[in-house]
């Protein structure tokens, strides 16, 4: 989905909650979109200070919940006090694989498991409207630091 779309859903969205869009909250948005990495919120700070002095954390913060919340972005929790976002909006789902040694961040997906997630909701009557997966480990090059694959399985046991 293009910035200006996206510009466009949150715009209704926050219309909805009594909220207008701002030109700082349009920065906020626009920066998400300008990248398919993961980024943090104050990654997002200091890029649209670049642009506007004025603009405060607090403002950036409060913008990417409301983009969570909407379902713009996806908020990743990685650990270590710090939260990753990616822009999610027009993307498919995917689920991630984080290395607890250098912070790499695989990203996969897998209908099996999906599938399964839906039958045990299903099952337990349960209405599913999102989910995050996220395994936590050693990536390739890290589990050999570690002792290998083998090492990291073993002390996961």
């Amino acid at each position: 989905m293009q910035a200006e779309a996206a510009l466009g859903r949150f715009r209704a969205f926050l219309a909805e909650r009594g909220l207008r869009l701002t030109r700082q909250r349009e920065e906020v948005l626009r920066y998400c979109w300008s990248t398919h990495e993961h980024f943090t919120a104050d990654e997002v700070w200091a890029w649209v200070r670049s642009r506007d002095r004025r603009v405060s954390r607090a403002t950036v913060y409060r913008t990417l919940a409301l983009l969570v919340e909407g379902g713009f972005l996806e908020k990743l929790e990685r650990g270590r006090d710090e939260a990753l976002y990616e822009h999610v909006l027009g993307h498919r789902h995917h689920d991630h694989m984080i290395c607890l040694d250098c912070g790499r961040i695989l990203e996969f997906r897998n209908d099996e498991i999906e599938r399964l997630q839906e039958e045990v909701a299903r099952r337990h009557r349960f209405r599913m409207l999102r989910h995050q997966l996220r395994l936590e480990g050693y990536c390739s090059r890290c589990a050999r630091r570690h002792g290998g694959p083998e090492a990291a399985e073993a002390s996961s046991s």
